[in-house]
């Protein structure tokens, strides 16, 4: 009996302990308070261009800070405003087309200058798609201009989502087929490293493994910031479907393009 009593003694401890530990875990994974600013940082796939009906860039369907409501994008912005009705009308897009990760230092200040509580980050593609894979960022170069970023962000105490470089050779992967495709790339200078017709396969996978040595950058810098929170590669692992790709110019996301996209990254947002 008294073994009995003392066994059930030890299994009562034992449960009142794991209770102890796991209630401090829980409120470790517990969501911040949503902000009341944000911002994004960016190049064209930020800016929205070419995601519908004419050329140019279309902001307000940004898969970061976009607010329009016909669109179907549910953007970073628009699932934030629920959640902190104060964050309407102070969200504020610093993407520009064509930026590269050495443009991110001048954004970073932008956001800060802003008073961003929240900013997002999805650049690197330029770094990857030059005029030829020889041109291409070096990854060291990559490095620093991302470290500067970060430093200049976390002066202002802002929480900081990192999205990985979408996997630019799967697009060439389900469009390389398409006549119509490979006249646009080629007539509009798209992403020459790896789209040009005359790329070599060996061409390709160089500028594919850069694709990946820079979303390690992003892993590893983010990774010392207790305020950044990269999405674990969910953007380049993701898979694009042609019909999720921009018909204007075969390379940007479309409108369902880039609601997958705003739905993708939020999973791995602070607030997911």
């Amino acid at each position: 009996m008294r073994r009995l009593i003392l066994a059930a003694g030890v299994a009562v401890g034992l449960l009142f302990a794991s209770a102890a530990v796991a209630e401090p875990a829980a409120a470790a994974q517990a969501a911040p308070p949503a902000p009341s600013k944000m911002a994004a940082m960016g190049d064209s796939m930020t800016e929205a261009a070419d995601v519908c009906c004419w050329y140019g860039d279309h902001p307000a369907n940004s898969w970061s800070t976009g607010a329009a409501g016909w669109d179907g994008i549910t953007s970073h912005y628009e699932r934030l405003r629920v959640l902190n009705p104060g964050i309407t009308g102070r969200n504020y897009n610093d993407a520009k087309s064509g930026a590269r990760m050495s443009d991110a230092p001048g954004q970073a200040q932008a956001a800060v200058s802003q008073q961003a509580g929240y900013v997002t980050i999805l650049m690197g593609a330029n770094d990857v798609c030059t005029s030829s894979p020889s041109t291409m960022t070096l990854v060291d170069t990559f490095r620093d201009q991302f470290r500067q970023t970060l430093q200049t962000l976390a002066t202002g105490q802002t929480r900081i989502f990192v999205a990985s470089i979408p996997d630019v050779h799967h697009l060439w992967e389900i469009y390389h087929t398409d006549l119509w495709a490979s006249l646009v790339w080629d007539a509009a200078n798209i992403c020459q490293s790896l789209l040009a017709p005359n790329r070599t396969d060996t061409e390709r996978q160089t500028v594919r493994a850069r694709n990946i040595a820079f979303n390690t950058v992003l892993r590893e810098e983010c990774a010392a910031y207790p305020l950044c929170q990269y999405d674990d590669d969910v953007t380049f692992n993701y898979q694009f479907s042609r019909s999720q790709v921009s018909k204007l110019d075969y390379f940007h996301p479309s409108l369902s393009g880039r609601a997958a996209l705003a739905q993708v990254t939020w999973t791995h947002s602070w607030w997911s």
